[in-house]
């Protein structure tokens, strides 16, 4: 047997021992980031912060802005979509189906910020995140509040902290299934908005910000946070997104333990 043939021979079983030693990552995400409408400049500091915490916590990232990428036979290798900052129209039909197919087989989805300002013609979807955004006021630091502590991922967050991000004023709940984990006190900044034909003074004495559903057979989380690109680089962000990814993902880290904080609406 010639050198090169032993050496070939050598360098398969080598490659094989390697990636049969390499741990499997726990799961696997799609971060889709398409935009047609408002172009937030935070995503790319999104996905860095995003590919972090796939590092952090060994899990598969993918990132596209291509929808063709949302088909039946693709989102099979998935655990769970999350929706970064996407705005407007952005899947046709035939993958809006698959969307649809995905979750029905007991799959997740993540939506952060303007995931609320996202297929408003597509009545699945409005149900699937919960509510859609209407309007806000211009950026603002306000008091954000932890609703509940039985959703993984705000261990570190104080009861109350104040916070600068872009408020969403939202639509009622389009789903009797949503648990609010934050909310964002009114009293602590100027909801009022005005751009001509809408306007908006707010949701009162409960405003929500984040909150997770079982839907349709998967699981859907959703946080309003996320408008900056600084939020991306705050720890307390980025586990409040870590645990969102984890629970839609693979449906653990909820605890049983309820707290006078807990408010289901």
């Amino acid at each position: 047997m010639k050198t090169t043939a032993i050496l070939t021979i050598l360098l398969t079983i080598f490659l094989s021992c390697f990636a049969n030693s390499v741990p499997a990552k726990q799961f696997k995400v799609l971060v889709f980031s398409k935009t047609d409408g408002w172009h937030h400049k935070a995503i790319n500091e999104g996905i860095t912060g995003l590919r972090k915490l796939a590092i952090k916590h060994h899990f598969e990232l993918q990132w596209h802005e291509d929808a063709s990428r949302i088909n039946d036979e693709n989102l099979k290798q998935f655990d769970a979509i999350v929706f970064l900052l996407t705005t407007g129209d952005i899947l046709n039909t035939k993958q809006q189906q698959a969307m649809e197919k995905f979750i029905q087989s007991g799959k997740g989805f993540v939506g952060i910020h303007s995931a609320a300002d996202t297929e408003y013609q597509w009545p699945w979807y409005q149900k699937l995140v919960g509510r859609h955004f209407i309007i806000h006021p211009e950026i603002q630091t306000a008091r954000l509040k932890v609703e509940s502590r039985t959703f993984p991922g705000l261990e570190t967050m104080p009861d109350e902290l104040l916070w600068t991000d872009e408020w969403y004023q939202f639509s009622d709940a389009q789903t009797d299934n949503l648990h609010y984990i934050l909310s964002v006190d009114e009293n602590s900044y100027n909801p009022n908005a005005d751009w001509g034909k809408v306007k908006g003074q707010g949701m009162g004495s409960f405003h929500p910000i984040a909150w997770y559903q079982q839907y349709d057979g998967g699981r859907s989380f959703y946080t309003a946070l996320g408008h900056l690109a600084a939020n991306y680089e705050n720890p307390l962000f980025l586990s409040h997104l870590y645990g969102g990814i984890y629970w839609a993902a693979t449906g653990k880290g909820r605890t049983k333990k309820q707290n006078k904080l807990h408010r289901d609406y």
